[in-house]
Protein backbone atom coordinates (compact mmCIF):
# COMPACT_ATOMS: atom_id res chain seq x y z
CA UNK A 1 0.00 0.00 0.00
CA UNK A 2 1.41 3.50 -0.75
CA UNK A 3 1.95 5.96 1.85
CA UNK A 4 1.08 9.79 1.19
CA UNK A 5 3.30 12.16 1.49
CA UNK A 6 3.24 14.11 4.49
CA UNK A 7 2.44 17.94 3.49
CA UNK A 8 4.71 20.33 4.77
CA UNK A 9 3.93 23.03 7.32
CA UNK A 10 6.20 26.01 7.79
CA UNK A 11 5.38 29.36 9.22
CA UNK A 12 3.77 31.67 7.24
CA UNK A 13 5.51 34.39 5.11
CA UNK A 14 2.55 37.34 5.08
CA UNK A 15 0.39 38.39 7.54
CA UNK A 16 -3.64 36.76 6.49
CA UNK A 17 -5.13 40.26 7.75
CA UNK A 18 -6.45 41.38 4.65
CA UNK A 19 -8.33 38.71 3.88
CA UNK A 20 -10.19 39.03 7.84
CA UNK A 21 -11.10 42.25 6.91
CA UNK A 22 -12.95 41.39 3.63
CA UNK A 23 -14.68 38.87 5.83
CA UNK A 24 -14.94 41.37 8.51
CA UNK A 25 -16.49 43.83 6.34
CA UNK A 26 -18.73 41.80 4.19
CA UNK A 27 -20.28 40.88 8.50
CA UNK A 28 -19.74 44.40 9.94
CA UNK A 29 -20.55 47.02 7.17
CA UNK A 30 -24.09 45.91 7.01
CA UNK A 31 -24.64 47.12 10.67
CA UNK A 32 -24.39 50.49 9.99
CA UNK A 33 -27.72 50.27 7.17
CA UNK A 34 -29.59 48.45 9.94
CA UNK A 35 -28.27 51.19 12.68
CA UNK A 36 -29.65 54.13 10.05
CA UNK A 37 -32.87 52.06 9.78
CA UNK A 38 -33.47 51.77 13.33
CA UNK A 39 -32.79 55.64 13.81
CA UNK A 40 -29.33 55.34 16.19
CA UNK A 41 -27.69 58.25 14.99
CA UNK A 42 -31.08 60.66 15.69
CA UNK A 43 -31.60 58.98 18.97
CA UNK A 44 -28.51 60.12 19.73
CA UNK A 45 -28.74 63.30 18.65
CA UNK A 46 -29.88 64.93 21.43
CA UNK A 47 -27.54 63.80 24.50
CA UNK A 48 -25.42 60.84 24.99
CA UNK A 49 -27.06 57.50 26.26
CA UNK A 50 -25.68 54.56 28.26
CA UNK A 51 -26.32 50.72 26.44
CA UNK A 52 -29.46 50.02 29.18
CA UNK A 53 -31.07 53.51 27.89
CA UNK A 54 -30.60 53.22 23.98
CA UNK A 55 -32.12 49.41 24.89
CA UNK A 56 -34.66 50.87 26.38
CA UNK A 57 -35.58 53.34 24.31
CA UNK A 58 -34.84 50.93 20.96
CA UNK A 59 -36.65 48.37 23.39
CA UNK A 60 -34.44 46.09 22.40
CA UNK A 61 -31.36 43.36 24.02
CA UNK A 62 -28.52 44.80 25.16
CA UNK A 63 -26.49 42.03 23.05
CA UNK A 64 -27.87 42.90 19.93
CA UNK A 65 -27.83 46.28 21.06
CA UNK A 66 -23.88 46.36 21.79
CA UNK A 67 -23.35 44.40 18.35
CA UNK A 68 -25.04 47.49 16.45
CA UNK A 69 -22.95 50.50 18.75
CA UNK A 70 -19.61 48.26 18.44
CA UNK A 71 -19.59 48.36 14.94
CA UNK A 72 -20.68 52.12 14.65
CA UNK A 73 -18.08 53.19 17.59
CA UNK A 74 -15.52 51.19 15.89
CA UNK A 75 -15.77 53.07 12.85
CA UNK A 76 -15.82 56.63 14.14
CA UNK A 77 -19.30 57.17 13.97
CA UNK A 78 -20.61 56.72 17.39
CA UNK A 79 -17.60 57.39 20.33
CA UNK A 80 -18.09 56.19 23.51
CA UNK A 81 -17.10 58.55 26.90
CA UNK A 82 -17.96 57.68 30.28
CA UNK A 83 -19.77 54.83 29.92
CA UNK A 84 -22.05 56.42 27.21
CA UNK A 85 -22.59 56.56 23.20
CA UNK A 86 -22.59 59.46 21.58
CA UNK A 87 -22.43 61.21 17.91
CA UNK A 88 -19.15 61.99 16.34
CA UNK A 89 -18.60 64.90 14.39
CA UNK A 90 -18.34 62.88 11.35
CA UNK A 91 -21.69 61.56 12.17
CA UNK A 92 -23.62 64.91 12.75
CA UNK A 93 -22.41 66.11 9.47
CA UNK A 94 -23.55 63.09 7.70
CA UNK A 95 -26.40 60.99 9.12
CA UNK A 96 -28.75 63.45 10.96
CA UNK A 97 -31.75 64.61 8.63
CA UNK A 98 -31.32 68.14 9.31
CA UNK A 99 -28.32 68.15 7.99
CA UNK A 100 -27.78 69.38 4.25
CA UNK A 101 -25.20 66.82 4.01
CA UNK A 102 -27.40 64.08 5.01
CA UNK A 103 -26.37 60.88 3.24
CA UNK A 104 -29.50 58.43 5.09
CA UNK A 105 -31.05 58.63 1.48
CA UNK A 106 -28.01 56.69 -0.02
CA UNK A 107 -28.73 54.38 2.58
CA UNK A 108 -32.41 53.95 1.92
CA UNK A 109 -31.22 52.86 -1.97
CA UNK A 110 -28.77 50.84 -0.69
CA UNK A 111 -30.73 48.67 1.63
CA UNK A 112 -33.72 48.36 -0.95
CA UNK A 113 -31.04 46.81 -3.73
CA UNK A 114 -29.22 44.84 -1.16
CA UNK A 115 -30.60 41.88 -3.01
CA UNK A 116 -29.53 42.38 -6.65
CA UNK A 117 -26.34 43.70 -5.13
CA UNK A 118 -25.10 40.49 -3.84
CA UNK A 119 -22.50 37.30 -4.42
CA UNK A 120 -25.21 35.58 -6.87
CA UNK A 121 -25.87 38.76 -8.73
CA UNK A 122 -22.04 39.86 -9.09
CA UNK A 123 -20.99 36.02 -10.11
CA UNK A 124 -24.06 36.88 -13.11
CA UNK A 125 -23.12 40.18 -13.89
CA UNK A 126 -19.21 38.84 -14.39
CA UNK A 127 -20.47 35.98 -16.68
CA UNK A 128 -22.57 37.87 -18.87
CA UNK A 129 -21.40 40.79 -18.80
CA UNK A 130 -25.03 42.54 -18.14
CA UNK A 131 -26.36 44.78 -15.53
CA UNK A 132 -28.56 42.92 -12.81
CA UNK A 133 -30.85 45.89 -11.67
CA UNK A 134 -33.28 48.07 -13.35
CA UNK A 135 -30.89 49.02 -16.42
CA UNK A 136 -30.88 45.12 -17.53
CA UNK A 137 -33.23 45.99 -19.64
CA UNK A 138 -34.87 48.97 -21.94
CA UNK A 139 -38.23 48.86 -19.76
CA UNK A 140 -36.67 49.25 -16.68
CA UNK A 141 -34.82 51.98 -17.95
CA UNK A 142 -37.48 53.89 -18.81
CA UNK A 143 -39.03 53.02 -15.38
CA UNK A 144 -36.11 54.52 -13.79
CA UNK A 145 -37.20 57.62 -14.62
CA UNK A 146 -40.56 57.74 -13.56
CA UNK A 147 -42.55 58.16 -10.03
CA UNK A 148 -41.16 57.02 -6.74
CA UNK A 149 -38.25 55.23 -8.28
CA UNK A 150 -36.86 58.03 -9.92
CA UNK A 151 -37.79 60.23 -6.87
CA UNK A 152 -35.91 57.56 -4.50
CA UNK A 153 -32.75 57.41 -6.80
CA UNK A 154 -32.42 61.12 -7.46
CA UNK A 155 -32.33 61.74 -3.89
CA UNK A 156 -29.97 59.17 -3.04
CA UNK A 157 -27.69 60.51 -5.86
CA UNK A 158 -28.28 64.06 -3.96
CA UNK A 159 -27.08 63.00 -0.63
CA UNK A 160 -23.68 61.43 -2.74
CA UNK A 161 -22.97 64.40 -4.17
CA UNK A 162 -23.92 67.83 -2.17
CA UNK A 163 -20.74 67.65 0.18
CA UNK A 164 -18.47 67.86 -2.75
CA UNK A 165 -20.42 70.13 -5.31
CA UNK A 166 -19.34 72.65 -2.70
CA UNK A 167 -15.53 72.16 -2.70
CA UNK A 168 -15.02 71.65 -6.78
CA UNK A 169 -16.16 74.62 -7.97
CA UNK A 170 -13.48 76.11 -5.62
CA UNK A 171 -10.76 74.26 -7.40
CA UNK A 172 -11.36 75.83 -10.65
CA UNK A 173 -11.29 79.23 -11.84
CA UNK A 174 -14.50 79.67 -13.08
CA UNK A 175 -14.55 83.80 -13.20
CA UNK A 176 -14.73 83.60 -17.23
CA UNK A 177 -18.22 81.41 -17.27
CA UNK A 178 -21.71 82.23 -17.24
CA UNK A 179 -23.57 79.77 -17.78
CA UNK A 180 -23.10 75.93 -16.60
CA UNK A 181 -24.89 73.06 -18.21
CA UNK A 182 -25.28 70.47 -15.67
CA UNK A 183 -25.72 66.98 -18.19
CA UNK A 184 -27.80 64.28 -16.10
CA UNK A 185 -27.89 66.66 -13.43
CA UNK A 186 -30.44 65.16 -11.31
CA UNK A 187 -31.24 67.10 -8.39
CA UNK A 188 -29.18 69.92 -9.64
CA UNK A 189 -26.75 69.56 -6.48
CA UNK A 190 -23.61 70.14 -8.42
CA UNK A 191 -25.37 73.43 -9.79
CA UNK A 192 -26.40 74.25 -6.49
CA UNK A 193 -23.03 74.07 -5.50
CA UNK A 194 -21.67 75.88 -8.15
CA UNK A 195 -23.73 78.79 -7.94
CA UNK A 196 -23.68 79.01 -4.35
CA UNK A 197 -19.68 79.80 -4.59
CA UNK A 198 -19.83 81.53 -7.79
CA UNK A 199 -22.19 84.15 -7.10
CA UNK A 200 -21.77 85.71 -11.38
CA UNK A 201 -22.90 82.31 -12.45
CA UNK A 202 -26.25 80.29 -13.86
CA UNK A 203 -26.90 76.99 -14.17
CA UNK A 204 -29.26 74.94 -16.29
CA UNK A 205 -30.05 71.36 -14.99
CA UNK A 206 -30.40 69.30 -18.12
CA UNK A 207 -32.47 66.19 -17.64
CA UNK A 208 -35.24 63.60 -18.12
CA UNK A 209 -38.61 66.12 -17.52
CA UNK A 210 -39.63 64.13 -14.09
CA UNK A 211 -36.05 64.66 -13.01
CA UNK A 212 -36.02 68.21 -13.80
CA UNK A 213 -39.18 68.46 -11.27
CA UNK A 214 -37.48 67.00 -8.49
CA UNK A 215 -34.16 69.87 -9.35
CA UNK A 216 -36.38 72.26 -9.21
CA UNK A 217 -37.74 71.49 -5.62
CA UNK A 218 -34.35 71.23 -4.40
CA UNK A 219 -33.13 74.58 -6.06
CA UNK A 220 -36.24 76.54 -3.99
CA UNK A 221 -34.59 74.52 -0.97
CA UNK A 222 -31.43 75.94 -0.88
CA UNK A 223 -32.81 79.48 -2.47
CA UNK A 224 -31.41 79.65 -5.44
CA UNK A 225 -34.22 78.66 -7.86
CA UNK A 226 -33.55 82.56 -9.23
CA UNK A 227 -30.13 80.82 -10.78
CA UNK A 228 -30.77 77.66 -11.61
CA UNK A 229 -33.06 76.54 -14.52
CA UNK A 230 -34.02 73.05 -15.94
CA UNK A 231 -34.05 72.07 -19.20
CA UNK A 232 -36.00 68.80 -19.42
CA UNK A 233 -34.28 66.27 -22.62
CA UNK A 234 -32.73 63.09 -23.54
CA UNK A 235 -28.95 64.39 -23.33
CA UNK A 236 -28.26 61.44 -25.58
CA UNK A 237 -29.69 62.85 -28.65
CA UNK A 238 -31.36 66.20 -28.02
CA UNK A 239 -29.26 69.53 -28.55
CA UNK A 240 -27.69 70.84 -26.12
CA UNK A 241 -29.33 74.78 -24.74
CA UNK A 242 -26.24 77.62 -25.41
CA UNK A 243 -23.82 77.51 -22.29
CA UNK A 244 -19.91 77.95 -21.82
CA UNK A 245 -18.95 75.54 -18.94
CA UNK A 246 -20.70 71.64 -19.69
CA UNK A 247 -20.55 69.89 -16.31
CA UNK A 248 -21.35 65.47 -15.75
CA UNK A 249 -21.20 64.50 -12.67
CA UNK A 250 -21.21 60.20 -12.14
CA UNK A 251 -22.53 60.40 -15.56
CA UNK A 252 -19.24 59.26 -18.08
CA UNK A 253 -18.77 56.18 -15.30
CA UNK A 254 -22.38 55.19 -15.99
CA UNK A 255 -21.73 54.36 -19.81
CA UNK A 256 -19.01 52.47 -21.96
CA UNK A 257 -16.35 54.33 -23.70
CA UNK A 258 -17.46 54.57 -26.99
CA UNK A 259 -20.44 56.41 -25.38
CA UNK A 260 -18.17 58.85 -23.53
CA UNK A 261 -16.09 59.85 -26.31
CA UNK A 262 -19.50 61.05 -27.98
CA UNK A 263 -20.55 62.59 -25.03
CA UNK A 264 -17.17 64.66 -25.18
CA UNK A 265 -17.32 65.12 -28.68
CA UNK A 266 -20.92 66.39 -28.33
CA UNK A 267 -19.64 68.78 -26.17
CA UNK A 268 -16.64 70.02 -27.92
CA UNK A 269 -19.12 71.18 -30.57
CA UNK A 270 -21.71 72.42 -28.62
CA UNK A 271 -19.07 74.95 -26.73
CA UNK A 272 -17.85 77.87 -27.61
CA UNK A 273 -14.20 78.36 -27.97
CA UNK A 274 -12.81 79.06 -24.25
CA UNK A 275 -15.56 77.03 -22.94
CA UNK A 276 -14.47 74.33 -20.59
CA UNK A 277 -16.22 70.80 -20.27
CA UNK A 278 -15.80 69.17 -16.30
CA UNK A 279 -15.86 65.67 -15.74
CA UNK A 280 -16.51 64.52 -11.98
CA UNK A 281 -15.70 61.31 -11.05
CA UNK A 282 -13.93 58.78 -8.35
CA UNK A 283 -11.28 57.87 -10.42
CA UNK A 284 -8.60 54.79 -10.49
CA UNK A 285 -5.15 55.78 -10.29
CA UNK A 286 -3.52 55.16 -13.97
CA UNK A 287 -2.98 51.74 -13.96
CA UNK A 288 -6.27 50.70 -12.50
CA UNK A 289 -4.89 49.19 -9.57
CA UNK A 290 -6.74 50.76 -7.14
CA UNK A 291 -7.93 52.75 -4.75
CA UNK A 292 -10.13 49.90 -3.04
CA UNK A 293 -13.28 52.00 -2.84
CA UNK A 294 -12.50 53.18 -7.04
CA UNK A 295 -12.13 49.30 -7.72
CA UNK A 296 -15.50 48.31 -5.19
CA UNK A 297 -17.42 51.21 -6.86
CA UNK A 298 -16.33 49.42 -10.32
CA UNK A 299 -18.06 46.17 -9.16
CA UNK A 300 -21.48 49.07 -8.21
CA UNK A 301 -21.01 49.75 -11.89
CA UNK A 302 -20.57 46.12 -13.18
CA UNK A 303 -23.69 45.30 -11.04
CA UNK A 304 -26.08 47.94 -11.93
CA UNK A 305 -25.11 49.81 -15.59
CA UNK A 306 -23.16 49.09 -18.29
CA UNK A 307 -19.94 51.31 -17.64
CA UNK A 308 -17.43 51.32 -15.40
CA UNK A 309 -15.17 53.77 -13.18
CA UNK A 310 -12.28 55.48 -15.19
CA UNK A 311 -8.81 56.60 -14.42
CA UNK A 312 -7.47 60.01 -15.22
CA UNK A 313 -5.27 58.57 -17.57
CA UNK A 314 -8.09 57.57 -19.65
CA UNK A 315 -10.50 60.26 -18.79
CA UNK A 316 -7.42 62.82 -20.15
CA UNK A 317 -6.91 61.11 -23.32
CA UNK A 318 -11.25 60.91 -24.14
CA UNK A 319 -11.10 64.84 -23.85
CA UNK A 320 -8.37 65.35 -25.86
CA UNK A 321 -9.15 62.96 -28.31
CA UNK A 322 -12.13 65.39 -28.77
CA UNK A 323 -10.20 68.23 -28.65
CA UNK A 324 -10.14 69.80 -26.01
CA UNK A 325 -6.81 71.35 -24.26
CA UNK A 326 -5.16 72.50 -20.87
CA UNK A 327 -6.88 68.97 -19.77
CA UNK A 328 -5.70 68.41 -16.33
CA UNK A 329 -6.88 66.21 -13.05
CA UNK A 330 -7.66 67.77 -9.89
CA UNK A 331 -8.63 66.14 -6.35
CA UNK A 332 -10.97 67.97 -5.00
CA UNK A 333 -12.61 66.21 -1.98
CA UNK A 334 -12.53 62.97 -0.16
CA UNK A 335 -12.61 60.42 -3.00
CA UNK A 336 -13.39 62.74 -5.93
CA UNK A 337 -11.83 64.11 -8.65
CA UNK A 338 -12.31 66.82 -11.49
CA UNK A 339 -11.03 65.91 -14.84
CA UNK A 340 -11.00 69.39 -17.09
CA UNK A 341 -10.21 70.76 -20.44
CA UNK A 342 -11.01 74.43 -22.32
CA UNK A 343 -12.23 74.16 -25.59
CA UNK A 344 -9.20 76.40 -27.57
Amino acid sequence: MQKRALATIRKPRVDDRPLWDVMFGIWGYPAVLVAHELKFFEMLAEKPLTLDEVCAVRQIERRPAHAILAVCTSLGLIALRKASYALTPLSREYLLPSSAYYVGWRFDQMRLIMTVWSPDSLREAVLTNRPQGVFSDPAGVFAAWHGEHAFAFTRAMHTASIAPAMVWPCKLDLSRHRVMLDIGGGSGAHSIGAVTIRPKLKAIVMDQPPVCAIAREFAQRYGVADRISTHGADFFKDPFPSADLHFYGLIFHDWPPDQDRLFAAKSFESLPSGGRIVIHEMLFNDDRSGPFPVAAYNINMLLGMPGQQYSGRELRSMLREAGFRRVEVKPTFGYWSVVTGVKP
